[in-house]
């Protein structure tokens, strides 16, 4: 069963092929190329936010070195994507889905919880609630599999642990 696409969309579909088909940037542009010759990190600089961050200070001088040199890579790493240009991109406000739908499946309301609140009493002096115990607890989809399976030994419902002492028998 095939659908025919629409003109428009198979278009759209060649223009977001070609797109995806060569990538428009690298990591390795992202990195400068060559060391900076005049760093803009001072040691100075670079103790005090050792110090500001609880980090351990440079053993050596060439490990101060490589701390300098990591961050400048850093550094420069950051300057790049600051480049980017994002006229007309909505900044992101937080990884989930927004969206109407989303938002309505994320609700809780006090209709998605009757089930579980019928099932609940007040119980003790501060009235605090709990399940009651005459109510079943649907565990459909939970508690399906069967533990058992793994287990090189069983011995009815329960599974075997030999021990260092034991020859892994169950006592009576």
């Amino acid at each position: 069963m095939s659908r025919a696409i629409p003109t428009t969309a198979r278009n759209s579909y060649r223009h977001i092929s070609q797109l995806l088909s060569k990538p428009a940037w690298s990591v390795r542009a992202l990195l400068p190329s060559e060391p900076s010759s005049t760093p803009t990190i001072t040691p100075k600089q670079l103790h005090h936010l050792l110090r500001l961050s609880a980090l351990p200070q440079p053993s050596s001088p060439a490990a101060e070195a490589s701390m300098i040199a990591t961050l400048e890579s850093q550094l420069h790493f950051v300057r790049a994507i600051q480049q980017v240009d994002t006229t007309g991109v909505e900044p992101l406000r937080s990884i989930r889905d927004e969206t109407a739908a989303g938002s309505e499946d994320a609700t809780i309301s006090v209709d998605s919880l009757k089930d579980a609140l019928e099932n609940e009493e007040t119980w003790g002096h501060c009235q605090r609630p709990r399940r009651r115990r005459d109510a079943p607890v649907d565990t459909a989809g939970i508690e399906d599999w069967d533990v058992l399976t793994t287990a090189s030994q069983k011995v009815g419902r329960y599974f075997v642990v030999k021990s260092a002492k034991g020859a892994g028998t169950p006592e009576s």
